[in-house]
C-alpha cells in the first residue's frame, strides 16, 4: 500500500480489529503492517504518510485503532490526534502514538489531546501486537513497563503550564483510584491493593472518567499527575 492507503473489507467487527498504520517512512508502515497482518484478529486497512492523509483515510474508513507516528509532513502527528479526537463520528477510534524516541516533547501533549497510549519504535513485537489488541478493547496502554518509564519522564511537562483537574466531584475512594491509575496500575492490581472485586475497581474507573470527562484511562493518568496525586517514580 502506499501513503494514503488501500481500504480492506470491514471484516467482522465483532472478532477483527481494523488498524491504520500512519508514519512518513514507507519501511516503517510495511514493516508494522506484515507484522500486523500476520496475526488472524488483526486486519490493517490503510497507511497513510502525512498528517492530512491520515486524517482523511480515517475519517473514510473508521478503523478500531491508528499507529501514529509524531514527525509527519503535512499536519505532524499531534495535530492528526487533535483533529481526530475533535471529530464525534470517531469516538471509537483509539490512537497509539509510536515514537522514535522515549523523551518526545509531544508524547505528554499527545496523550492530553486524546490518545490512548503511546510505544516506542524499537518495541518488541509482540508488544506492538498486544497495543494494539489493549487499545481497540477500549483500554489505554499504561500496564508495560515501558510506558510506565514515559509517563514518568514526561509527568513534568504535562504539569507545566497546565490547569489541575477540579477533583472536589469525586469522592474519596474515587480519588483513591484515581491515584493508582496514575501509578499505572491496572484494575486487577488496584482490586488486590485496595481489597476489592475487579468489577468495583471498573465502576470506579468508569465514574471517575465520567465526572472528569476523560476520553480514556490515559486521560486519567494526565488528571491524576496533574492535580498532584501521584508523582514521577512514586508506586
Amino acid at each position: 500500500m502506499t501513503g494514503g492507503g488501500a481500504v480492506g473489507p470491514p471484516g467482522d467487527a465483532a472478532s477483527v480489529i481494523r488498524v491504520v498504520i500512519a508514519d512518513d517512512q514507507q519501511l516503517i508502515r510495511a514493516g508494522f503492517g506484515a507484522l500486523l497482518s500476520n496475526e488472524p484478529d488483526i486486519e490493517v486497512v490503510g497507511e497513510a504518510g502525512t498528517g492530512a492523509e491520515v486524517v482523511e483515510l480515517v475519517r473514510r474508513v473508521r478503523p478500531d485503532v491508528v499507529l501514529m507516528d509524531i514527525r509527519m509532513p503535512d499536519g505532524d502527528g499531534l495535530w492528526a490526534t487533535e483533529q481526530l479526537v475533535a471529530d464525534p463520528r470517531l469516538t471509537g477510534v483509539h490512537i497509539v502514538i509510536v515514537t522514535t524516541f522515549e523523551l518526545d516533547e509531544y508524547v505528554g501533549r499527545a496523550i492530553r489531546a486524546g490518545a490512548s497510549g503511546f510505544l516506542v519504535k524499537d518495541t518488541e513485537p509482540v508488544e506492538l501486537i498486544r497495543a494494539v489488541r489493549v487499545v481497540a478493547g477500549g483500554d489505554a496502554l499504561l500496564s508495560p513497563s515501558v510506558t510506565r518509564r514515559l509517563l514518568e519522564r514526561v509527568a513534568a511537562g504535562l504539569a507545566d503550564g497546565a490547569r489541575a483537574p477540579a477533583l472536589d466531584v469525586l469522592t474519596d475512594r474515587e480519588r483513591e483510584v484515581l491515584a493508582l491509575v496514575g501509578a499505572g496500575l491496572t484494575n486487577a492490581e488496584i482490586a488486590l491493593h485496595l481489597f476489592l472485586s475487579p468489577l468495583t475497581v471498573k465502576t470506579h474507573v468508569s465514574r471517575t472518567m465520567t465526572k472528569l470527562a476523560a476520553r480514556d484511562r490515559a486521560q486519567l493518568v494526565v488528571a491524576a499527575y496533574e492535580a498532584g496525586l501521584v508523582r514521577p517514580g512514586w508506586r
